[in-house]
């Protein structure tokens, strides 16, 4: 009885060990980022203070606060608008992009002759493309989801593409020997091969995109988070560009966190791959 109870005690209390250092991982990853924003909002008041800053330089945390509190309907009705310019840039780019990735793995010539365009492309600022779509496609939402789609794309073509050309010898050599189809080889092993990488562009494109279309918001535009960035500095008005700063930021973060849980939702056979 006593040999047979032992184990099954040490093994009980190794159990309550890692459930016990589970959960101080869990509470760590919680707190830790809540006191560094904290020693961050302090820090910022602290200095403010100190080096008595003039409010139209730069405002206490209090005062983006209360702003935050007061123009709450109108920092949502423009985030709205520019939300919409990067959740439909961020789908538009992103499909793109795995659409042409599809075609450069399958025909080699097709990625010679073209992915150097696509890094011509990308190696444009984003400053330069936002007048060039405002002239081609109007003052409308269009040239901002466009910019949006544009600053998603080369991350994700560059990863898929890597994700779907970097499949196991073995398992590619295993499909074969079972006579699977080329649909079949792509769904089955390819694309579940690319879906860690895939995810590390979206994380990106989820911050991305929204820097996007506020930069597209800023060449021309009445409503979103970049007309009112602009509207705030010509106006002096700095506790409400850094509340309009704080919003962006904030919806960048939920969209970040937004793909990181699908990806754990998805992505269940391995770690991450960082891009």
């Amino acid at each position: 009885m006593a040999d047979g109870t032992a184990p099954s005690a040490g093994v009980a209390a190794a159990e309550a060990a890692f459930r016990a250092a589970q959960k101080r991982k869990m509470w760590r990853r919680r707190l830790l980022p809540l006191a560094g924003v904290a020693a961050f909002l302090l820090s910022w008041a602290f200095l403010v203070e100190v080096l008595q800053v003039p409010p139209f330089v730069a405002p206490s945390p209090t005062a983006v606060i209360a702003t935050l509190i007061a123009k709450f309907d109108m920092l949502m009705r423009n985030l709205a608008v520019t939300a919409m310019e990067a959740l439909a840039g961020f789908a538009l780019g992103n499909l793109a992009a795995i659409a042409i990735a599809t075609v450069f793995v399958h025909k080699k010539s097709a990625e010679e002759a073209f992915f150097p365009v696509v890094v011509l492309i990308n190696t444009v600022p984003v400053v330069a493309k936002a007048p060039i779509l405002v002239l081609l496609l109007g003052n409308g939402m269009e040239p901002k989801i466009a910019i949006a789609a544009l600053i998603c794309f080369f991350p994700t073509l560059v990863n898929m593409v890597r994700g779907l050309e970097s499949v196991n010898p073995q398992a590619m050599e295993l499909m074969r020997v079972l006579s699977a189809s080329p649909r079949e080889i792509f769904f089955k092993l390819r694309v579940q091969n690319s879906l860690p990488y895939l995810f590390s562009a979206l994380k990106i494109a989820a911050s991305t995109a929204v820097i996007g279309a506020i930069v597209g918001e800023w060449i021309g535009s009445t409503v979103g988070i970049g007309a009112l960035i602009i509207q705030a500095t010509y106006n002096f008005d700095t506790a409400l560009l850094y509340a309009t700063v704080v919003v962006g930021s904030c919806f960048s973060v939920l969209f970040f966190f937004a793909i990181s849980l699908l990806e754990r939702m998805v992505v269940r056979w391995q770690a991450p791959v960082v891009a």
